[in-house]
């Protein structure tokens, strides 16, 4: 069995998937690391790739043991290889970080067959994005909070993106949050 590629987003009512700053804290005052479903769905994840932004922010939260940080014990209850698409990886780079740089198909490749079988977690906007107009993307999973940012980074912002339908698979509520995951039913044609 092979699994999917999967862009899973924790979105603000208004559109954001991380506050000014970048700060992804807010996101823990709805979602705990114990959830049923969160566990449910890091268990089906074998591997991740993600923006070397978002590997910044999450090193920031470690450092700072901000809520929802690996180091805080509040984090995402993940087990599993990860990837982190970057052109310039950091000096010393992370010893648990596989860092890759070139052709996302490459490295969507790359990072799925690691996955075991399992599902690829897609993380960042720009590595979404960049997934997203080359057709590569399966499902998308987004956790919509009851909160109003206000500002942020928007859940996709890219300007040219052709029109991609999508097709409602589950929608679910869980405590506070409404889960709705779709299929991805048309994308551009890869590059």
């Amino acid at each position: 069995m092979s699994g999917k590629v999967v862009v899973n987003r924790s979105m603000s009512l208004d559109g954001f998937i991380a506050g000014p700053g970048d700060a992804m804290d807010w996101i823990f005052d709805f979602v705990t690391p114990d959830a049923a479903w969160l566990t449910e769905i890091a268990a089906a994840t074998g591997a991740m790739l993600v923006g070397r932004r978002t590997d910044e922010v999450g090193d920031r939260m470690d450092a700072n043991q901000e809520r929802g940080a690996a180091s805080s014990d509040d984090g995402y209850p993940f087990t599993g290889p990860v990837f982190v698409l970057t052109h310039k990886p950091p000096d010393p780079p992370a010893p648990d970080v596989t860092y890759l740089a070139g052709d996302i198909g490459e490295a969507v490749a790359t990072a799925l067959a690691a996955a075991g079988g399992k599902d690829l977690e897609i993380l960042g906007a720009d590595v979404a994005g960049q997934c997203l107009r080359r057709g590569l993307v399966d499902e998308i999973r987004v956790f919509v909070l009851p909160v109003l940012l206000g500002d942020g980074i928007r859940f996709y912002s890219a300007a040219g993106l052709a029109r991609i339908d999508l097709e409602l698979l589950d929608s679910t509520r869980a405590a506070a949050v409404t889960i709705l995951r779709f299929r991805v039913r048309s994308q551009p044609p890869g590059e």
